[in-house]
C-alpha cells in the first residue's frame, strides 16, 4: 500500500469516526418529550428569598433546583393591578390582561350594573361539600391556559389538573378544558372542587378528606423549624412594626387552635406552613390516582403553594415567620422532587418553579429603617377630594360609580345625561390625580386608542387595559409607595420581579441574566412539548435553554 493510499484511509477513518461520535452524542442528548409538565408556583414568593435562605436549605429542594436547572434571575411579570388573580392568569395564558380579561379580583360590569368576581359563577356548584364556595368557574377568562393547549393538540388524550389552598389560584392555572382544580374549603377544612371541572367527587379525594388533615394541623402550635435564635436573616420576632394576626397575636409559638376559633374557619391555615405541606400531599395522591405521566400524550399539574397568604403584610418579608414558612417549603418541594423521581426517573419531568405574584417591603419599614422617600396614599381621601373637584367643576352629581384598585369608573348614563364628554372628564380627572403625592402616573381610558404605549413604564397600564372590562381612569404609585384603606386590609404589590426556574433533563442547566418576562413560560413550554405556539401569545421561545 502506498503512502498515499495510507493517508487517504486515515483520513476517511478520521472522518468516519467523528461521523459516528457525532451521531452517538446527537442519539444520546436528543430532548425527549417530558410525560408531565408540573408548575410549582408559590404566591407571593420574592426571589431573593432564594438567596437569603440558602445557607439553611437542604439539597433536594430549592438548592437543587438552582444548581441543575435554567435559572432565569431577572424575570418579570409587568402588571398594572400586581395580584394573585391578574398574575395567575397571564402567567399560564401567556398573553396580558388586555386579552385574557383578569384585569383584578373583581371589576365593574356596566351592563349588569355590579361589581364581579373573576371567578364567581353559581351557575355551578360545589363538589365535594355542602358550601357555595364550590360555584366557581373560568368563564370570565377570555384565553386558553397553558393546560387547555396542550389538550387541543393532544385531542383531549392529555390530563391537566390543579391544586392550590385558594380558589382563584387552582382555577386560573387549570383553565377551562382542565380534567379537574381542586381547593381548600375553608369552612370544613376539605379539599373540593365545582361541577364546572367535576361531575363525580373522585373516590381518592374523598379518601384523602377522610385524614382531616385541616383539622390536624390547627390542633397543633406552630413552632419554628430550627432554634428561633438561629433565625439571623429575619427581624426580631417581636419586631415593632410587626402587626400579626388580629393585630396582637405576632410571636412563636402560635396557638392554632385560638386563632382557629378566633377566624371561625379554616381560612387562616393558608398563612401557615401547614397548607403547602397539605397541597404537596394533595399532588402526590394526585400524580399516583390519576395516573399522570403514564402514556405517551403529556400531562399537566399545577401545584400553587401559598406563602403567608392574606396575612403576608401582616407579618412582612423579613419576618421570622416567613422564613420559617420558607424553610418548611424548601422540604415539602424535596419531598416532591423525590417524589417524582421515583415515578419518572431522575430528571424526566420538566418542573417549573415561579410565581404569580411577588410581594413588596411595607412603606413604613423602608421609611423608619432607611429613611426611604417612600409613603402611603389613601385612596378614600383622594377620591373624596375628586368628587368635591367635579361637583365644582360639571355641577353636582355622583360622577364616579365605583373606585376600584388603582383605577375608577365613572357614571356614563349621567355624563351622557349631562352631555359632558367622557373624553374630557377622564382626562381632567387623570390631570387632577397626577397631582397627589405618590402618583406616578395617572391615564384616561381614551388615550389607549389615540396612540402607542407598547413600551416604556406606560406599556405596564396599556397591557393591562381591557375596553369592556377596566376603568376610566387608572393610576399607578410611585415605586415604594403603598394604598392604606380605613376598613379593609391592603392587598398591594409593587415589584414585579418573580423566581423562574426550569429543570429537567429537556432544559440547559443555565444561568439567564437577561430580562425575561412570566408570559414566556407558556410559547417554551409548548416548544418542549413539540406543539405550535398560537399566534396570540404575548411571550417568546426561550431558545437559549432549550437543546
Amino acid at each position: 500500500m502506498t503512502k498515499q493510499n495510507i493517508l487517504i484511509l486515515s483520513v476517511l477513518l478520521i472522518f468516519l469516526s467523528v461521523n459516528s461520535l457525532t451521531a452517538q452524542t446527537s442519539k444520546n442528548t436528543e430532548p425527549i418529550v417530558p410525560r408531565l409538565v408540573v408548575v410549582l408556583s408559590v404566591d407571593q414568593m420574592r426571589t431573593d428569598y432564594l438567596s437569603r435562605y440558602w445557607n439553611r436549605f437542604q439539597a433536594g429542594g430549592f438548592k437543587r433546583l438552582m444548581n441543575e436547572g435554567a435559572v432565569f434571575s431577572n424575570a418579570h411579570l409587568d402588571l398594572h393591578v400586581q395580584k394573585i388573580s391578574t398574575g395567575t392568569a397571564t402567567l399560564f395564558t401567556g398573553v396580558y390582561p388586555a386579552a385574557h380579561g383578569i384585569v383584578n379580583d373583581t371589576w365593574y360590569d356596566r351592563l349588569k350594573k355590579k361589581e364581579i368576581n373573576c371567578i364567581d359563577d353559581n351557575y355551578f356548584i360545589t363538589v365535594g361539600s355542602d358550601s357555595k364556595e364550590g360555584e366557581r368557574s373560568a368563564v370570565k377568562l377570555l384565553s386558553p391556559t397553558i393546560g387547555d393547549l396542550i389538550k387541543i393538540n393532544t385531542r383531549n388524550k392529555s390530563k391537566v389538573y390543579s391544586v392550590a389552598m385558594n380558589d382563584v389560584s387552582a382555577i386560573l392555572s387549570a383553565g377551562h378544558a382542565a380534567n379537574g382544580a381542586f381547593w381548600l374549603d375553608t369552612q370544613n377544612g376539605n379539599m373540593i372542587s365545582s361541577s364546572y371541572y367535576v361531575d363525580i367527587f373522585p373516590e381518592w379525594v374523598r379518601q384523602f378528606n377522610e385524614k382531616g388533615m385541616a383539622k390536624t394541623y390547627t390542633q397543633r402550635n406552630w413552632t419554628t423549624l430550627l432554634p428561633i435564635n438561629s433565625y439571623e436573616e429575619s427581624l426580631a420576632d417581636d419586631y415593632i412594626l410587626e402587626k400579626g394576626y388580629y393585630d396582637k397575636w405576632n410571636t412563636f409559638p402560635y396557638d392554632l387552635k385560638k386563632i382557629k376559633d378566633k377566624a371561625g374557619s379554616y381560612k387562616f391555615l393558608k398563612t401557615t406552613p401547614h397548607a403547602n405541606t397539605i397541597v404537596k400531599d394533595f399532588a402526590v395522591n394526585l400524580i399516583h390516582a390519576e395516573k399522570l405521566g403514564a402514556d405517551e400524550f403529556p400531562d399537566f399539574l399545577a401545584v400553587t403553594f401559598s406563602s403567608m397568604d392574606y396575612e403576608n403584610n401582616s407579618f412582612g418579608p423579613l419576618s421570622v415567620e416567613m422564613e420559617d414558612t420558607y424553610l418548611r417549603l424548601d422540604q415539602d418541594i424535596a419531598s416532591l422532587m423525590e417524589f417524582l423521581d421515583k415515578m419518572f426517573g431522575k430528571g424526566n419531568t420538566l418542573v417549573v418553579l415561579t410565581s404569580t405574584c411577588s410581594s413588596t417591603y411595607p412603606a413604613d419599614y423602608l421609611k423608619e429603617e432607611f429613611n426611604m422617600p417612600v409613603g402611603t396614599f389613601s385612596p378614600e381621601s383622594a377620591i373624596a377630594l375628586l368628587r368635591s373637584f367635579l361637583n365644582i367643576t360639571y355641577g353636582q352629581g355622583d360622577y364616579i360609580e365605583v373606585v376600584g384598585d388603582q383605577q375608577l369608573y365613572f357614571n356614563r348614563e349621567l355624563l351622557e345625561k349631562k352631555n359632558i364628554s367622557q373624553e374630557d372628564i377622564q382626562t381632567k380627572t387623570a390631570s387632577f390625580i397626577n397631582q397627589f403625592e405618590g402618583v406616578k402616573i395617572a391615564l384616561p381610558s381614551s388615550s389607549f386608542s389615540q396612540g402607542d404605549f407598547s413600551k416604556g413604564q406606560l406599556a405596564v397600564i396599556a397591557n393591562s387595559y381591557n375596553f369592556k372590562r377596566s376603568g376610566d381612569v387608572l393610576y399607578q404609585l410611585e415605586d415604594g409607595w403603598q394604598p392604606v384603606y380605613k376598613f379593609q386590609k391592603t392587598i398591594y404589590n409593587d415589584n414585579s420581579n418573580i423566581p423562574f426556574i426550569m429543570h429537567g433533563s429537556v432544559v440547559k442547566r443555565s444561568q439567564i441574566r437577561s430580562k425575561t418576562m412570566g408570559e414566556d413560560m407558556v410559547p417554551t413550554i409548548l416548544e418542549i412539548l413539540h406543539m405550535p405556539i398560537p399566534y396570540h401569545c404575548s411571550g417568546k421561545i426561550l431558545e437559549e435553554v432549550l437543546w
